[in-house]
């Protein structure tokens, strides 16, 4: 097998330099509401209860957030099995990518190339392994073609999927949907539209999400 040629998140082109200066200009952002959090949003990825259910919980991650990755990692197979795999509620996850944004974007990217039913396959498998891939003993793009070959895609495949201007393009307008809606950090997350905040924690904590899915559930 041939060696792999590093790849340069930057040869994602000149567009994913303006994915990140439109992350850049959102962590300026200060309380300016959660307007539009509950709305659907072109290119939601989600599970669960189908469209229109009355209780939709939109989470804001990034694949390169430690933080995701951790509720990920504590929360996400707890919250899945009591409200998601039940139909209780629409999850919907949004991409917002975060520091590295180049290695997060190519991520993302990838993740929509394995298709709808792999999609959050790929999105757990890379938080699952941010360690590896910022331990400076493997190259990001090392880990990431190898998450690719495992839901079937060559390394020609994986390096269009990264440099597909229309799927940057599209990432990018999924960004600005997040800075309009003042989503300004991940995890984030919204219970029919409404932030659920855990201080201290890792993301919301699977009881004050319950509390607040309960409460909208019970509403007649």
């Amino acid at each position: 097998m041939r060696a792999t040629k590093p790849l340069t998140f930057g040869s994602m082109s000149r567009r994913a330099a303006l994915t990140a200066a439109a992350l850049a200009a959102m962590a300026t952002l200060t309380g300016c509401g959660a307007s539009g959090t509950g709305a659907r949003a072109e290119g939601d990825m989600g599970m669960g209860a189908p469209e229109g259910a009355k209780v939709t919980v939109v989470e804001y991650a990034s694949v390169t957030c430690p933080h995701c990755a951790a509720w990920q990692n504590t929360t996400y197979e707890a919250f899945k099995a009591k409200y998601v795999d039940t139909n209780k509620v629409r999850y919907i996850f949004r991409e917002l990518p975060t520091p590295p944004v180049e290695i997060a974007s190519a991520g993302f990217l990838l993740a929509r190339c394995a298709g709808e039913d792999r999609y959050f396959d790929v999105i757990h498998e890379i938080m699952a392994r941010q360690q590896e891939m910022f331990s400076g003993a493997t190259p990001p793009r090392t880990v990431l073609l190898r998450i690719a070959n495992g839901v079937g895609l060559s390394e020609q495949q994986f390096t269009e999927c990264v440099t597909d201007e229309d799927a940057i393009a599209a990432m990018e307008a999924r960004v600005r949907t997040a800075q309009e809606a003042g989503v300004t950090g991940t995890p984030a997350f919204f219970v029919n539209g409404t932030q659920v905040v855990s201080p201290g924690s890792e993301g919301a904590t699977l009881e004050d999400l319950s509390k607040a899915i309960d409460a909208e559930l019970a509403k007649g």
